[in-house]
């Protein structure tokens, strides 16, 4: 069989650089031609691999007839119409017919004379001739060792494994076909394709001679496995999101970009177009923030409601509203949308949140707000959905100075007016005392566990100049969603635990932290910053020089009925089953990556044992504000979702206490009390009404909370404890009454003490 022009380059370009890449992907596009036939209509029957797919292969490029010039002097373009190799020929006694070849040893392919034309032929031929094959030749021992250890090495190629979803063999899939494959090749090889095999030896020459027959092998075998996992893999598209909100793409938006550093109006000129317009929508990165753009736009006459997970205001005649990112709805029509804190879409956890709101909101006009980060992928997205942009581009309003001198490791240098930010709950603790205790200042603290009203309260407490707190202690929650009176931010460290090591603070959180002093309004108009150590002053200057890094991919997770759908091709899979091979099969542009959901699966794990929950209802109790490293609020969960799920109204079974905490273990018990009951209205909005029917209580409950926590941390002196701390084992008293454990061992106490005595000791007593 005569090989064509392309072929005959193809097996010279093979043979004298690398038998890798080019050569597996070309036989792979001709062998896939028998899959074509299965499909032969569907034009997107290649999305993982379009380089596969026969129809759009290009004609063989010049450049590679190029580089075989250069690579092989003695190649002549005058010799494409030649057969390099001639094909296994059967004519009555006549032999194969073969010619040797000389090649470099480039990454280790060998080439022997007499089984050259096994890797010249096609390996459509070649499966052809095993499958028809009664059994194969015989072959030695030591043959049979090494073919063993050449298909057990292509069973564990990366390589092959990643090929194989091309053509719709998924990587759970593989390890099957590559074991029946095995039997299959182990039972029809014969002699010359053995030879061939043998004499590359197990490498990845061996592999991608294996390859195609392999794929062959599979097309005919699995046809079934093969369109299952095709649907599965068309279910978990995450492809062209755009397209997921038809409404928004019939509209021709204005896209306002409000791109600039902290501390230079951008938000402010953004809520003016909101207030001013018909109906509006504030979409906001907090609860916190969302609650202040709420009072201040009620407070300058604009009716506008608020819309948490947690929280529903509903103000009469409003037309205007301000929620959570995560709460935004993309059914409703508006005049200007504001969605703040836009570089958010590059979170890793809720990314999905600001990316959903950017390209689904139906909105004339949308106002985004953030740093030059984000603002090379809003143009591209914008190309493609056909929105207009626009970039006003701002400058701080006055430049945020770093002061050389630091507090050179002593707290006892600071002054009014200063925030020292750390990045740990227990840190701030032991700040607030060393501070309290080494000097007259007093602080109020930030940190994210406690609630919204009770940050709010704090930073009230420290904005007012007729009280004696003056110092402020915060972790990164001081970074977005409060006004504060800040002079200067003084860094207690520039590293923080990312939840596996410690980590250098990323420069874009340092510069969003750093940009709080000096707010323009504020009794500091100029801003200050500074590290308590030298140290760390070089990385803090490093950092405010540093521009902005261009963020190339945005966040993406599936909605409810994308999950479902994919549920629908995969019958009897657990939930958190589920969520793991959907991120496994799901396929991204190259815009767009998968936000991380671990908290999610330890949630869907969680849950498992509950039974009589819907595939909806377990996707809504695993996205409830839930803190994942509580045990008190993880089992008040699965108490809500077990009552739920027979069908009971869902109490709220908690008590609230009616002092402040005395001590960090109480501090810790109000704040998990906080969380569960906040859980508690967040599962009320999201389902039916009358299955969490104590809302209001709850609501109550929480408010008096959040009283207790703000009247704690004012007298908060003592020593933080780790919310997770393993309880100690109770030390025997060496004086007084121990609860013997068992009758047992209070008998073989009293008899050992009574040994232990003087003989006629206890006859003396009782006279």
């Amino acid at each position: 069989m005569a090989r064509s022009s392309a072929s005959y380059l193809l097996r010279i370009y093979s043979s004298v650089s690398r038998l890798s890449r080019v050569r597996v992907l070309f036989q792979s596009s001709r062998n896939l031609h028998s899959f074509r036939e299965l499909y032969p209509s569907d034009h997107t029957i290649f999305p993982l691999c379009p380089s596969l797919d026969p129809s759009i292969q290009p004609p063989f490029p010049t450049n590679l007839i190029n580089q075989l010039v250069y690579q092989n002097p003695k190649f002549k373009l005058s010799n494409l119409e030649k057969q390099l190799y001639s094909t296994l020929v059967e004519d009555g006694n006549s032999i194969p017919n073969s010619t040797c070849v000389e090649s470099n040893q480039n990454e280790g392919s060998k080439t022997i004379a007499g089984n050259l034309h096994i890797g010249a032929r096609d390996p459509v031929e070649i499966y052809k001739e095993l499958r028809d094959a009664d059994k194969g030749d015989k072959r030695t021992r030591g043959d049979w060792d090494t073919l063993n250890e050449i298909l057990h090495n292509f069973a564990n190629s990366g390589w092959a494994s990643n090929q194989a979803l091309a053509v719709y063999i998924g990587a759970s899939f593989f390890p099957t076909a590559v074991h029946k494959f095995r039997n299959f090749f182990s039972k029809k090889c014969r002699a010359d394709v053995a030879n061939h095999l043998i004499a590359l030896g197990p490498s990845n020459a061996a592999d991608r001679f294996l390859f195609p027959i392999f794929v062959e092998f599979c097309l005919e075998e699995f046809p079934d496995e093969i369109k299952r996992f095709r649907s599965v893999i068309e279910s978990a598209d995450l492809t062209k999101p755009h397209t997921w909100f038809p409404f928004a793409r019939a509209m021709k938006r204005k896209i306002v970009y409000h791109c600039g550093p902290t501390n230079s109006g951008k938000t402010y000129n953004a809520l003016q177009s909101f207030m001013e317009a018909k109906k509006g929508i504030y979409c906001s990165p907090l609860r916190l923030l969302a609650m202040e753009v709420f009072d201040k736009v009620n407070g300058l006459g604009v009716y506008c409601s608020l819309l948490t997970g947690q929280e529903k205001k509903h103000v009469p005649f409003s037309n205007h509203v301000a929620c959570t990112i995560e709460m935004v709805s993309t059914d409703d029509l508006y005049d200007v949308a504001v969605i703040d804190e836009i570089q958010m879409m590059a979170d890793r956890y809720r990314g999905y949140a600001w990316t959903r709101a950017f390209l689904g909101l139906k909105a004339d006009e949308i106002h985004l707000c953030g740093d030059p980060s984000v603002l090379h992928i809003v143009r591209k997205i914008c190309s493609e959905t056909g929105d207009e942009l626009y970039e006003n581009n701002y400058e701080r309003f006055k430049p945020l100075v770093v002061e050389a001198k630091t507090l050179l490791g002593d707290l006892r240098n600071i002054r009014s007016g200063d925030c020292v930010v750390t990045f740990s709950r227990r840190e701030i603790f032991e700040v607030k005392l060393a501070i309290e205790k080494h000097t007259n200042h007093r602080c109020c603290v930030i940190y994210g566990a406690l609630p919204p009203e009770t940050r709010r309260q704090q930073a009230t407490l420290f904005n007012d100049q007729d009280n004696e707190f003056d110092v402020l202690v915060a972790t990164d929650a001081v970074g977005m969603g409060l006004n504060l009176n800040i002079r200067r931010v003084v860094f207690y460290s520039l590293s923080k635990y990312n939840g596996d090591k410690i980590v250098p603070v990323p420069a874009s959180q340092v510069k969003q932290i750093a940009g709080r002093a000096g707010r323009r309004g504020s009794l500091y108009p100029d801003g200050l910053a500074t590290t308590l150590h030298f140290d760390d002053l070089d990385y803090l200057i490093e950092c405010l020089k540093r521009p902005f890094d261009d963020i190339q991919k945005v966040g993406l997770f599936p909605f409810f009925e994308q999950l479902e759908l994919f549920a629908g091709k995969l019958p009897n899979v657990t939930f958190p089953q589920l969520l793991e091979k959907f991120s496994e099969n799901c396929h991204l542009d190259g815009s767009y990556f998968l936000c991380q959901h671990e908290h999610i699966k330890k949630v869907a794990n969680m849950l498992e044992k509950v039974q009589g929950l819907s595939l909806e209802d377990r996707f809504n109790f695993c996205f409830a504000p839930v803190n994942i490293r509580d045990p008190k609020a993880m089992y008040h969960l699965l108490r809500y979702a077990s009552t739920y799920a027979q069908n009971l109204p869902v109490s709220i079974a908690m008590g609230v206490p009616k002092s402040s905490a005395r001590s960090d273990s109480e501090l810790l018990d109000l704040e998990t009390k906080h969380q569960v009951l906040s859980m508690y209205l967040w599962l009320s909005h999201h389902f039916k009404e009358d299955t969490f029917p104590y809302w209001k209580k709850a609501e109550a409950m929480a408010t008096d909370i959040a009283d207790l926590l703000g009247q704690s941390l004012t007298k908060a002196c003592w020593k933080p404890e780790s919310r997770n701390k393993p309880k100690s084992k109770p030390q025997e008293k060496k004086d007084g009454y121990d609860r013997p454990r068992s009758i047992i061992k209070s008998y073989e106490k009293k008899r050992q003490l009574k040994s232990a005595l003087p003989s006629g000791y206890l006859e003396k007593v009782a006279v």
